[in-house]
């Protein structure tokens, strides 16, 4: 009964316009925040990272909300800056639906203040107060998630008080204008646009990329990937707030060269089981055929883990009772040379653990594998580290100068090799996600430690032979479920995950989300993506259709499903499977569903 009345006098109340959720705003007072509802997607806010999304459900008001996910050290913080009026009060509010959300304000010149909601459920309103300092003139307003959870949604902030308008009071610059592209090469292009009275700083925007802050009126935009388009906006800001966007410049990148060359636009690599047998059985290297446009030889494997010393042979007899002789290999070797094929020797593999911790590992590394590919007349290598052949040591955190002996000997050797055979020189690499795309959250140890120290430990090598590198082509396939480009999981078996997989290598991403950081996309052409060639060759095999869905998306824009890629790529140059010896036993279907998308006949 008591409970009853409570509610009824609430409700007569609230008719009667008595019940309130904070002071009522005065005469004068406005909702200053730009875009407060995202109606415009994202304009007028700046997410880090890009962890933030405008999104058409849920909504609170109007037709979309902002999405906003935290990963590995980034706590998905949108902000905008709004220009205020000095020694006056203000309400903040904001509905939000997520675990641990915040809304604040801070530069308010008095004390910075902060909300937020503990439990996950039904939408709540979050608002909080403060009063600007005698000289303020602005405040930035924020909304942000908590480490390691999920994704939130944020919708209608307001910023409600007194106006700053009128003369004398300070207001953000206008947009830029006058926005050129020049000096555009195959992986990057220089921006310049017409200074704008009043601003401080400029941000230039590119579609799923992170914001590039400068100083000036031009950037160079790096780490772009070559023939492709891409298109530039940019904005001005000083202490009253940012201007909208100017508009948008496109450019298409030039071709890129690659290390090695010789191979064809579109390009089939395979594993060929040479010293060992399983049961695929063993393939004789003058019967694989001319589907195969790079064979790997699995596998060259080091005498002990840390000796650097790369030994190879032919599967023994007794393993392989059909194995041919050497003088037969290397006679079949140069046949596939002749017709335009690359031989190539794989080193490491599953049970091949290569560490080299020192100087004298690097050497006997050099030695011993230019060793094999002399006695063999092969075009280069394939480098498929695994397991915990490689990894960051404690205080290595940034990959473009990586620290960790092993890192640096190993990047020191391949630099060697190249520089040996020169030119013609084909480097591949066969990493795992879990030491690529998984450096998008973590990265080494991280910068309190207890983090896998493997995690994107390969990172450092792409990066510093990306001008040696002819071929990347991860392992899609033995992993566990890894975050896209747009702070989902994504898992293997399907075209979803070799899409999510390949767009993070041709678009680039900061590297444990530190935007300072960013990991520069590869070129289309030394990109290709890495699967099992059937139910028995490992975790995670793709169905043919599903292949075709993954590449119709990358190179066309089309059957993406829910993912949007960040570009479309034509010349990304192709597949890799395990193995040759797998497709043969399962009816050669992984190369004739390649040739087929291909129009090749082999």
């Amino acid at each position: 009964m008591r409970r009853a009345w409570s509610l009824l006098t609430a409700a007569a109340l609230a008719a009667a316009g008595f019940l309130a959720a904070g002071p009522p705003a005065a005469a004068a007072d406005a909702d200053l925040v730009r875009n407060g509802g995202f109606e415009a997607g994202l304009d007028g806010w700046n997410c880090s990272a890009g962890s933030g999304a405008a999104v058409t459900t849920p909504v609170h008001g109007g037709t979309t909300a902002l999405r906003a996910t935290p990963a590995g050290q980034d706590n998905a913080r949108c902000s905008q800056t709004v220009t205020v009026k000095p020694d006056s009060a203000y309400t903040l509010g904001a509905w939000v639906q997520g675990a641990y959300v915040y809304l604040g304000a801070s530069g308010t010149g008095t004390t910075d203040v902060s909300a937020w909601t503990q439990s996950p459920g039904a939408w709540k309103h979050l608002t909080t107060t403060f009063r600007t300092g005698p000289s303020t003139t602005s405040v930035t307003v924020h909304t942000h998630g908590w480490y390691g959870q999920p994704a939130h949604v944020t919708d209608d902030v307001t910023l409600v008080g007194p106006d700053p308008g009128g003369p004398g009071q300070p207001r953000p610059p206008a947009a830029p204008t006058g926005l050129t592209a020049s000096a555009t090469s195959s992986s990057s292009v220089l921006l310049t646009w017409t200074a704008v009275a009043g601003a401080t700083s400029y941000t230039v925007h590119r579609d799923g990329a992170a914001p590039l802050p400068v100083t000036s009126a031009s950037a160079s935009v790096s780490g772009l990937a070559a023939s492709t388009a891409y298109t530039f906006r940019v904005s001005a800001a000083n202490a009253a707030g940012e201007s909208p966007q100017s508009a948008p410049v496109s450019v298409t990148t030039s071709g890129g060269g690659g290390g090695g060359g010789g191979l064809p636009a579109h390009a089939l690599v395979g594993y060929l089981h040479t010293s060992f047998a399983n049961g695929s059985g063993y393939v004789r290297m003058a019967d694989v055929p001319a589907s195969w446009d790079v064979i790997n030889l699995a596998f060259g494997e080091p005498t002990s883990v840390t000796s650097g010393d790369i030994r190879f042979r032919l599967c023994p007899v007794a393993e392989c009772p059909n194995v041919e002789s050497p003088a037969e290999f290397k006679a079949a070797v140069k046949a596939k040379q002749a017709a335009g094929k690359k031989v190539l020797i794989s080193i490491g593999g599953q049970n091949g653990q290569v560490q080299l911790p020192t100087t004298a590992a690097r050497d006997t590394f050099v030695s011993s594998v230019a060793a094999i590919i002399d006695e063999y007349g092969l075009d280069g290598l394939d480098i498929d580290f695994e397991g915990h052949s490689l990894s960051l040591a404690t205080g290595d955190t940034d990959f473009r100068s990586p620290t960790t002996p092993g890192i640096v000997n190993l990047i020191s050797a391949v630099k060697t090799l190249k520089a040996r055979y020169g030119a013609g020189f084909v480097l591949t690499m066969a990493p795992e996600t879990f030491f690529v795309q998984l450096g998008y959250q973590f990265y080494g140890s991280g910068p309190w430690g207890g983090q896998d120290p493997r995690a994107g430990a390969y990172l450092p090598v792409i990066h510093a032979l990306r001008d040696d590198l002819t071929l990347l082509h991860v392992q899609d396939y033995n992993s566990g479920p890894i975050m896209g480009l747009d702070n989902q999981y994504h898992s293997m078996g399907g075209a979803d995950f070799h899409i999510a997989m390949t767009d993070m290598l041709l678009t680039g991403f900061p590297v444990a989300g530190n935007t300072a950081r960013v990991f520069p996309a590869l070129r289309p052409d030394q990109v290709a993506i890495g699967l099992p060639a059937t139910t028995n060759a490992g975790n995670g095999h793709t169905s043919p259709a599903e292949v075709t869905k993954a590449l119709n998306c990358l190179t066309k824009k089309t059957d993406c499903g829910t993912y949007q890629t960040h570009g479309t790529w034509p010349g990304l140059r192709g597949l890799m499977t395990w193995s040759v010896n797998w497709d043969r036993f399962g009816g050669w279907e992984f190369s004739r569903n390649f040739d087929a998308y291909y129009g090749r006949t082999a």
